[in-house]
């Protein structure tokens, strides 16, 4: 790669001579060896706190070669993979019933293959085939050589993150349209004093073997979800500014408590103080407004206790531990799901980042990869109609257009990451017409 392309690719580094980045990539690259010597002392099954050696080094872990990590995880991947049978399991959807908007929940794909799938998903989604179920439309007649599947996978996704299920709702700054990550769903909120339903648990935990499923068999889950859940899905600390990202307002209350404050350090007498609180604040009680709009107590009896100078502390302790840990319980069944189908011990080594990109793949789809995995029958890349494919694909193609795409011709709406991952090749072949009337076979209204 020359220097031009590695800070175009890599623009935080464009003011960093070469020469450095280079030493610091074989620094990285020696702690890396010497790391490895002593990974097999530790032991990541410990949860944080259990550990000051292992929690030192999962706080470090982003120094650690993404490729040797990567290695050490795909030899615990084929350690627990589940033998192969010669018979694959057939999953029949109703796709009327599905496209029924009016219907939720029992009628959608998700449902459908929840019903079918989550009782030996445990063992089916470990296996190694490169595909692990048939996909009947029921009424279609189809044959399910690799489309149906990779396309029931596709709707499976799509019905996670709408409204159709209940399991997860879209995050504040989209519902208000403000802010960042207004298209990230968010897991739905239950309220923090009663157990979430054993069928809502099984539904997040079946989420979370898809999601172990697309890492072993590199089928990508479009799932648009934010980094705080991925952080805990890695056991990463959740920070104010992770919850800020899908709700901007989330803090405001206390922020301006803490300018108010600021403002009138002044005050010397605690009724002087409690006046300003009662003036201000009046209305200001312990509880709290949830992520889905309803109102939480934080404490016992907390809608009838008002917020004055001695308890002020105690209210902003009790408002962010609320925030910060409103979706643990959600988050925690999903990451259950996902341990279940891949091993927990070396995942817990990747970032919030990276195992983002193994479950979800790249979020563009990336065109130069593409071209290389694609054969041309009677054409090559350089004939005229195959040039102006690539120009209308790379250059008049938006995000959303290149995924629709992918749906129609291969059934998924993301790509492979790297080239070893095609299984099959993307193939372009000419369309012959007997009678030369070319308009005739543009596709009609």
């Amino acid at each position: 790669m020359s220097d031009a392309t590695f800070y175009k690719t890599y623009s935080s580094l464009s003011n960093i001579p070469a020469a450095c980045i280079i030493t610091r990539a074989k620094l990285f690259y020696r702690l890396s060896m010497l790391i490895e010597k002593v990974v097999p002392l530790l032991n990541f099954t410990l949860s944080p706190g259990q550990s000051i050696l292992t929690d030192k080094f999962r706080a470090h872990k982003t120094y650690l070669l993404h490729s040797t990590k990567l290695q050490w995880f795909q030899k615990s991947l084929q350690k627990t993979s589940a033998k192969s049978l010669q018979d694959i399991p057939s999953v029949n959807f109703d796709t009327v019933k599905a496209s029924n908007v009016d219907d939720k929940d029992e009628a959608t794909m998700f449902h459908q293959a929840y019903d079918q799938l989550h009782q030996n998903a445990q063992v089916l989604f470990r296996r190694q085939e490169e595909q692990l179920w048939l996909a009947q439309y029921i009424g279609m007649h189809s044959t399910d050589q690799g489309g149906p599947y990779r396309d029931s996978i596709t709707r499976i996704c799509s019905d996670i993150c709408s409204k159709r299920l209940s399991l997860f709702i879209l995050c504040p700054n989209g519902r208000t349209q403000s802010g960042l990550n207004r298209d990230c769903w968010i897991p739905n909120v239950f309220p923090p004093n009663k157990s979430i339903p054993t069928k809502v648990k099984n539904h997040y935990r079946f989420i979370g073997q898809l999601m172990g499923m697309a890492i072993r068999r590199k089928h990508y889950l479009d799932l648009k979800f934010p980094i705080l859940l991925w952080k805990q899905l890695v056991e990463e600390q959740i920070t104010m500014e992770d919850i800020e990202a899908i709700d901007m307002q989330s803090f405001t209350i206390i922020n301006e408590m803490e300018k108010i404050i600021k403002r009138n350090q002044s005050i010397d007498t605690d009724s002087d103080i409690n006046y300003l609180f009662s003036s201000i604040m009046s209305e200001l009680r312990f509880d709290i407004v949830s992520s889905a709009g309803q109102t939480y107590e934080l404490i016992p009896g907390g809608a009838e206790i008002p917020i004055t100078s001695d308890n002020l502390k105690q209210y902003c302790a009790y408002y962010c531990a609320y925030r910060l840990n409103e979706f643990h319980r959600q988050i925690e069944f999903i990451r259950q799901g996902l341990y279940n189908i891949v091993p927990s011990y070396y995942l817990s080594l990747f970032t919030a980042s990276s195992l983002e990109e193994a479950v979800c793949g790249k979020g563009q789809m990336d065109i130069e990869l593409l071209k290389r995995n694609t054969n041309y029958k009677n054409a090559s890349e350089d004939s005229p109609h195959i040039q102006r494919f690539w120009k209308v694909l790379s250059e008049l193609f938006d995000d959303d257009q290149r995924k629709l795409f992918l749906i129609f011709v291969w059934g998924r709406s993301i790509l492979p990451s790297r080239d070893e991952e095609f299984t099959s090749r993307f193939t372009i072949n000419p369309y012959y017409i007997s009678n030369g009337e070319v308009d005739k076979v543009l596709p009609r209204k």
